[in-house]
C-alpha cells in the first residue's frame, strides 16, 4: 500500500481480533484480572463523536491492561426501557419494543466499525426478558428480607403524561417531557429502603480514594447527614387525638425566635382538618398542585392557611403561636411540621410578611422595644420583639457551637432529644408505564400482596398494547393483569406499575460478570471479576445513579448475589468531559430558529454557508444535542478519515475531565499526522543500507516515550501521552540511525500507539515484521538506565542574574565543572581578567558567580 488508507485498514483487523476473539473474557487464575466499564448508553437510535470519546477512553485502559498482563472484562450493553421508546412510538403509531430493538441494531452498527475492544459475546438490554427476569428475582429477595415496601406516599403527578416523576424529572414544576404542571398526588407506591443504609453509604465516601472529590461531595450533600433537636409543641383547642405538634430542627438555637408552626397539606392534622372543613380541603387541593423538589418550592408563591389552632412554645407556656398549613413543607422531610423563624430563614420571612407575623431575631443584644428595621429580613415597621440571649446561656453562641449548646439544654430541661438524621429518602420505584420491568407481585382478595413464584419469572411484559388513551395501558389490557394468584391460586390481578428505569442501571455492572446465568449472578463469575477497576462516565451521574448502585450492591451482597467485598462495586470512577460543536443556525419564514447538521454547512472565511448559498449563524461551540442538530455522526467521520482518526482527535486536544470541541480542521490534522506515521514505517520497512549513527540516541528516545506514554495512560493523562507520541514521532522520522533501531522504535511507537489507534497500529506492527497481532504484544518497558542523560544543562547566574547556560557531562567532578564555567564567554566579559569573588557549583543544578 502505497498510503494510508485506512478504509482497507480497519476492517481488516476487526475481523482479525473477532476471529482469534482477542476480546473475549474468560475467567482465568493465571492472570490478574481488570474490568473496565463505561457507562451504558441509551438506545437513541445513534452514537454521536460524545460516545466515541466515552468509549475510547475505556478502550485504552482495556487494550493497555491487555497489553500489561491481565485479564480483561470490557462489556457493553444497553440501558433500553424508559418514556422515549413509548412516544416514539406514540408519535409513529408503532411499538417500543420494535423502537428499541431497531435502534439497538443501528448503534451496534455504528459501534463496531470504531474498533472497540469489547466482548460483544456479553451484550445485553435491559429489555431483554432474560434481564429484566433475573430483576424480578432480585425484587421478591429484596421483599423477603425486607428491603422494598409498599406504602401510600405524596409523589410528583404529571396528568398529562399520567405517571410518577421522580424530583428531577420536574424541571421549573413540569414534567420534563410533556411540560404540563406537575401536582403532589397521593398514590400507593413501592420503595426501596436505601435511607435505612444513609449513614453507611455516607461513612463509605471518605474510603472512596479513587473517586473525583466533587462526586463524593455531591453524594455526602444529598445523603445530607445533620443533628437536631426533636420535640413537641403542646396544641390547644385541635382535634381529638392532636393534642401534639412533632417538630425537628437543625436550628434549635433560633427556637426564641419562632413566630408560626407549619404543617405539610400531608400532615395527618391537615387532613383530619380537610375531611370536617371545605375551605381548608379546598387550600390543601390547590398547595398539593405544586411540585415536591426543593426548586420548585423555592420559586413558588409562599401560601398558607391558618388552622385557628394555637400551640405552647416549649420555654414559655403563654406564649402561643398559630398553627399554618403551608405549601412549602413536605411530608417526608423531618416530620413534615416546622417552626418557622422569620428573622432567620428567607422563607419563613416571606411568609410571615405575607400574613403579617412577627419577625424576630433571636440575636438581638437589647430586650423589650426595639426598631426590628436593623434585624435581617425585617419588613418596615417596629414590633415588639421577644429576645432571650441564648436558650443555652448567656453567650451569644451560633453555627455548630451553638446548636450542640442548645442541644445539650434542651435534653437536660425535658423539651427535646438530639437526634441525627439524614436528608436521604426512601427512593419510590413505581412507574404508571409500559415500558418498564414489570412489578412481579398479584394482588388477592384473600392473600394481599403476593409475590410471584421464581420458577414463574420473568412477568413478560405483553406485545399487543395500545397507546392511543393516555395512561398506563397495562391497565386496559385484557388478558395480561387477570392472573391466578401464586398463592391461592384464586384469581387475582398482577401489579401495573413498573419499576423506575434507574432500577435497571443499578446492577447491571453485575449481570456482565455471568449475562445468561440462571440467578442475578453467579458467585462464582462474581467473585472473580467484581469490581469494577475502572468505570466510566458523565458528571450528571454522580448522584443518583452511583448512589442507587452502591445501595443495590449492598442489597445483592445481604441476599446473597454479590460476595461482602463488592458492597461498594466501583473502585475507580473517571468522569469525563464533553465534545462540543458550534451550532448553525437560520430562521424560518415565522422567525424561528432552524438548526443545521455541520455536515450540511460549509465553512468559507469564518463564515457557514449552505447548499444553497444560505448564511448561517455560527453559535460558539456548545454540549452537543439532536435539538440543535451540533451532533458529529461517527459514521460519516469514519468515511471520511477511519475510526483510528476520530480516537486520536477526542483523545489528544484536552484533558479527559474537560470539554473538548470538534472542529473539522482538527480532524484533518489527526488524519495527516496518521499518515504520516504510516508512511514513515513504510519508509523504514523498505531500508535496505544498514547504517550506524545515532542508534543510542534515538533508543533513549524511545524508552522516554515509553516512560511518559506509560504514565499518561494510567494516570488517565491521554492528551500528554498523545503529545509524547508526536513528539516521538518526530524523533523518528528525523533520525539518522540505523535500519535495526530505527525499525525497533517504530514497532514500539506502534506499540505505544495501539490503544489509541489499533487498527493503524496492527498495520504497522504487520509492516515492519512484528509476530503475531499487536493487541496481545506485551507492554514495552523502559529501560531505566536509559531514561539517565548522560549529560546536563547548567544554568549560569552572574550577580543573581541569568547570563547563559553551559552543557558538561552529567559526571564531570566539580573542579573541572567550575573551570568550564571560568571559561565560558559570558564569565570571562563579566570577569574583565579578574578574579571571581565566589564561584558556586550545584552538581547538576546551577552555577552561580558573584564577580
Amino acid at each position: 500500500m502505497s498510503r494510508y488508507d485506512p478504509a482497507s485498514i480497519e476492517p481488516k483487523w476487526q475481523e482479525a481480533w473477532d476471529k482469534a476473539q482477542t476480546f473475549k473474557a474468560v475467567r482465568s487464575d493465571d492472570k490478574p484480572k481488570y474490568y473496565v466499564l463505561e457507562m451504558f448508553p441509551y438506545p437513541s437510535g445513534r452514537i454521536h463523536i460524545g460516545h466515541v470519546r466515552n468509549y475510547t477512553m475505556g478502550d485504552v485502559i482495556a487494550r493497555y491492561k491487555l497489553a500489561t498482563g491481565h485479564n480483561v472484562l470490557h462489556p457493553m450493553g444497553f440501558d433500553a426501557f424508559g418514556m422515549p421508546a413509548e412516544n416514539a412510538a406514540m408519535a409513529s403509531n408503532g411499538h417500543p419494543k420494535d423502537w428499541t430493538y431497531s435502534n439497538i441494531d443501528t448503534m451496534v452498527g455504528q459501534m463496531k466499525p470504531l474498533g472497540f475492544g469489547l466482548d460483544w459475546s456479553r451484550m445485553f438490554a435491559t429489555c431483554d426478558p432474560e434481564y429484566y427476569g433475573q430483576q424480578q428475582a432480585l425484587f421478591i429477595d429484596f421483599l423477603d428480607k425486607g428491603l422494598v415496601y409498599r406504602k401510600n406516599a405524596v409523589v410528583n403527578w404529571d396528568p398529562v403524561d399520567m405517571t410518577v416523576l421522580a424530583n428531577e424529572q420536574v424541571i421549573d414544576g413540569k414534567g420534563w417531557r410533556s411540560g404540563a404542571d406537575v401536582e403532589r398526588r397521593e398514590l400507593t407506591q413501592w420503595f426501596f429502603k436505601i435511607s435505612d443504609f444513609s449513614g453507611e453509604l455516607l461513612d463509605a465516601l471518605d474510603g472512596l480514594e479513587n473517586w473525583p472529590a466533587k462526586v463524593r461531595l455531591m453524594q455526602e450533600n444529598w445523603i445530607g447527614k445533620s443533628r437536631g433537636l426533636q420535640f413537641a409543641f403542646s396544641t390547644i383547642e385541635a382535634p381529638e387525638g392532636f393534642d401534639r405538634i412533632e417538630v425537628y430542627t437543625t436550628r434549635p438555637d433560633t427556637l426564641m425566635g419562632a413566630s408560626f408552626v407549619g404543617i405539610s397539606p400531608d400532615h395527618p392534622l391537615a387532613k383530619q382538618l380537610e375531611r370536617d372543613d371545605p375551605k381548608v380541603a379546598e387550600f390543601c387541593a390547590l398547595a398539593r398542585k405544586g411540585g415536591t423538589t426543593a426548586e420548585a418550592i423555592e420559586k413558588a408563591e409562599k401560601l398558607g392557611y391558618d388552622t385557628g389552632i394555637t400551640v405552647r412554645h416549649p420555654f414559655d407556656t403563654a406564649w402561643e403561636l398559630p398553627v399554618y398549613i403551608a405549601n412549602f413543607i413536605l411530608m417526608d422531610y423531618g416530620t413534615g411540621a416546622i417552626f418557622g423563624c422569620p428573622g432567620h430563614d428567607q422563607r419563613d420571612h416571606d411568609f410571615c410578611v405575607k400574613y403579617d407575623l412577627p419577625i424576630v431575631d433571636t440575636f438581638l443584644p437589647v430586650e423589650g422595644e426595639h426598631d426590628i428595621q436593623k434585624a435581617p429580613f425585617v419588613p418596615a415597621k417596629t414590633e415588639k420583639v421577644r429576645y432571650t440571649r441564648l436558650i443555652a446561656g448567656e453567650e451569644i453562641q451560633t453555627g455548630d457551637e451553638g446548636v450542640n449548646a442548645t442541644i445539650d439544654f434542651c435534653e437536660a430541661n425535658g423539651v427535646g432529644q438530639g437526634v441525627t438524621k439524614y436528608r436521604l429518602r426512601d427512593w419510590g420505584l413505581s412507574r404508571q408505564r409500559y415500558w418498564g420491568c414489570p412489578i412481579p407481585v398479584v394482588h388477592c382478595d384473600t392473600c394481599g400482596v403476593v409475590p410471584e413464584k421464581t420458577e414463574n419469572l420473568p412477568v413478560e411484559l405483553p406485545y399487543d398494547v395500545n397507546f392511543s388513551t393516555p395512561g398506563n395501558p397495562l391497565d386496559r389490557h385484557p388478558t395480561w393483569r387477570d392472573c391466578a394468584c401464586p398463592k391461592c391460586g384464586k384469581p387475582a390481578q398482577r401489579e401495573t406499575d413498573t419499576m423506575d428505569t434507574f432500577v435497571d442501571s443499578s446492577w447491571y455492572f453485575a449481570r456482565f460478570t455471568a449475562p445468561h446465568a440462571k440467578t442475578p449472578t453467579d458467585m462464582a463469575e462474581a467473585e472473580y471479576w467484581m469490581n469494577v477497576d475502572q468505570y466510566i462516565g458523565g458528571i450528571e451521574h454522580a448522584i443518583l445513579h452511583l448512589l442507587y448502585s452502591r445501595f443495590f450492591a449492598r442489597a445483592m451482597n445481604i441476599c446473597g448475589h454479590l460476595p461482602d467485598k463488592s458492597r461498594e462495586p466501583f473502585d475507580a470512577l473517571f468522569t469525563q468531559g464533553m465534545v462540543t460543536h458550534a451550532i448553525y443556525q437560520t430562521k424560518n419564514a415565522e422567525g424561528r430558529p432552524v438548526y443545521h447538521y455541520p455536515e450540511t454547512v460549509e465553512l468559507r472565511d469564518g463564515k457557514g454557508f449552505l447548499k444553497d448559498g444560505t448564511e448561517v449563524k455560527i453559535i460558539p461551540s456548545a454540549k452537543m444535542s439532536k435539538s440543535k442538530n451540533n451532533v458529529v455522526d461517527p459514521v460519516e467521520i469514519i468515511k471520511t478519515y477511519g475510526a483510528d482518526t476520530a480516537r486520536w482527535f477526542v483523545l489528544s486536544d484536552s484533558p479527559p475531565e474537560r470539554d473538548v470541541e470538534w472542529t473539522a480542521s482538527g480532524a484533518e490534522a489527526a488524519y495527516k499526522h496518521l499518515g504520516r506515521v504510516y508512511r514513515i514505517a513504510s519508509e523504514i520497512a523498505d531500508l535496505e543500507v544498514e547504517t550506524t549513527g545515532e542508534d543510542e540516541a534515538l533508543l533513549r528516545e524511545m524508552h522516554k516515550a515509553i516512560h511518559d506514554v506509560t504514565m499518561g495512560v494510567e494516570s488517565f493523562g491521554f492528551n500528554a501521552s498523545i503529545a509524547k507520541l508526536y513528539a516521538f514521532t518526530n524523533a523518528l522520522q528525523k533520525s539518522r540511525a540505523g535500519k535495526a533501531a530505527k525499525t525497533q522504535a517504530a514497532k514500539t511507537l506502534a506499540q505505544l500507539m495501539s490503544p489509541m489507534t489499533p487498527h493503524l497500529s496492527e498495520e504497522v506492527w504487520q509492516l515492519l515484521g512484528g509476530e503475531g497481532l499487536i493487541a496481545n504484544a506485551p507492554w514495552p518497558k523502559a529501560d531505566e538506565a536509559m531514561l539517565v542523560e548522560d549529560s546536563v544543562t547548567l544554568p549560569i547566574q552572574i550577580n543573581g542574574k541569568r547570563r547563559g547556560e553551559m552543557t558538561v557531562p552529567r559526571d564531570m567532578p566539580k573542579e573541572e565543572v567550575e573551570k568550564a564555567a571560568l571559561a565560558h564567554e559570558a564569565v570571562v566579559k563579566a570577569l574583565e581578567g579578574g578574579q571571581p569573588k565566589k564561584l558556586i557549583v550545584v552538581p547538576g543544578r546551577i552555577v552561580n558567580v558573584v564577580v
